[in-house]
């Protein structure tokens, strides 16, 4: 799962309401016997071969009417491949996006609004960090796809040396509690890379702030905020307590390998980063488990950044009855049910998260999606993640900077990049 933002989506076609566009589109084309054929887009591991091959086969045989070409996209170049589809005369009929690049497709207009579909497609239950981003100024133009989200990978082993039972740490001051125990001799209890900002800002948001707020149409950058600095005092405890980089993310070096390597006790990752842990240690396979980022309180779960994507119709799809259908199947509990059992994402209601109960990581997961948020859902957030002052701040901070005033310089950087980006 790749989680992107787009930068600079020019200005595209007007929106047309679907039951205009819709009574004359649905022609047939060169699929035979009289059926639609519908162009997909989907993102490499969104799905696969195997889950691809039964969903076309399930779904032609309900919708004889309707012929499904579904082509896998790559992430690199995305942004531009999809804007000049919106653009042209010649889209796909539904595209797979991240869930935070749909407010920059919105804006400009080239997405068909849902709003009306909301209620048949079970809106009530949508994880908000899916069904938010996929809004954009009070209408829904993308529809929850599937999610993914960090949680704890731990060391069984180490917690057992330890007397630490993973599965009672259900609030924020138990997790401290048993990562100093595990922080002994050259065991690190945690490893927190010093800019994994992705990690602070679920953190904030337990706190009831944000990264950035809006106020009369103008958004700000909120790192100043006494919630934000809770956050940033309960950030700076945390990565003391294993011996993560102050100056970089969770990819330089990549923590996975650095698990595999040295005794760590916890890192924060989606659980694929376990699969590679064990890759790069075998010693490891089967000595890894998970649980989910730890709340405030016990009754709460910690909150965490909602990545994973929504599924969109461009305004210029020629067929827009026959791609809702097949926006409503893939997205509806059947396949929704069935596409987390293949790939191991969490789906996309919160009605649907025992479909991961057997899935230690995906169900992980599934708790914390609950409580899951996006990143601020304004199309100039794209022009903060190119400069990412977030990550200086964590860095300044950690290294000895005052947190109130380092706050106001990134609240700063990141207003100014979002009247710059929108």
């Amino acid at each position: 799962m790749k989680l992107r933002l787009l930068a600079g989506v020019s200005a595209l076609v007007a929106v047309a309401g679907l039951s205009a566009c819709s009574s004359g589109s649905d022609d047939t084309e060169s699929a035979g016997g009289g059926k639609t054929a519908i162009d997909v887009w989907l993102m490499r591991d969104s799905v696969s071969a195997a889950f691809q091959k039964d969903f076309e086969k399930g779904f032609e045989a309900d919708h004889p009417d309707i012929d499904v070409r579904i082509q896998i996209q790559e992430w690199d170049g995305i942004g531009e491949k999809v804007t000049a589809a919106l653009a042209s005369n010649d889209a796909p009929d539904v595209i797979e996006t991240g869930n935070t690049q749909v407010a920059q497709f919105a804006q400009s207009g080239g997405l068909l609004d849902l709003s009306d579909k909301v209620a048949e497609l079970g809106g009530k239950d949508w994880l908000k960090g899916l069904a938010e981003p996929g809004a954009y100024e009070g209408k829904q133009y993308g529809i929850p796809y599937y999610a993914a989200n960090r949680v704890v990978i731990y060391r069984k082993d180490l917690f057992a040396q330890a007397g630490v039972d993973a599965t009672a740490i259900k609030t924020r001051d138990q997790w401290i509690a048993a990562t100093k125990k595990l922080n002994k001799g050259s065991q690190q209890g945690i490893y927190l890379p010093g800019q994994n900002w992705y990690t602070y800002a679920g953190f904030v948001w337990d706190e009831g702030g944000d990264l950035a707020v809006e106020s009369g149409g103008t958004w700000k950058g909120a790192l100043d905020s006494p919630q934000a600095l809770r956050a940033t005092a309960f950030y700076k405890r945390l990565q003391a307590l294993g011996k993560g980089p102050k100056d970089s993310d969770e990819a330089q070096p990549p923590q996975a390998e650095v698990m595999a390597k040295g005794k760590v006790a916890q890192v924060i990752s989606t659980p694929g980063g376990a699969n590679v842990v064990a890759q790069n240690n075998p010693a490891l396979k089967g000595k890894l488990g998970f649980f989910p980022i730890p709340g405030k309180t016990a009754d709460t779960p910690g909150a965490v950044f909602t990545g994973g994507s929504d599924l969109v119709i461009p305004t210029v799809a020629r067929h827009q009855d026959a791609a809702f259908t097949f926006v409503k199947e893939l997205t509806g509990d059947t396949w929704q049910r069935k596409l987390a059992a293949a790939m191991s994402y969490v789906p996309n209601k919160t009605t649907l998260a025992g479909a991961v109960a057997a899935d230690p990581g995906a169900s992980a997961m599934a708790v914390g999606a609950a409580v899951g948020h996006a990143t601020p859902n304004t199309p100039g957030w794209a022009a903060v993640e190119a400069k990412n002052p977030i990550k200086d701040y964590l860095t300044a901070v950690l290294t000895g900077g005052d947190p109130e005033k380092e706050g106001v310089k990134a609240s700063d950087v990141i207003t100014s990049a979002m009247k710059s980006g929108s």
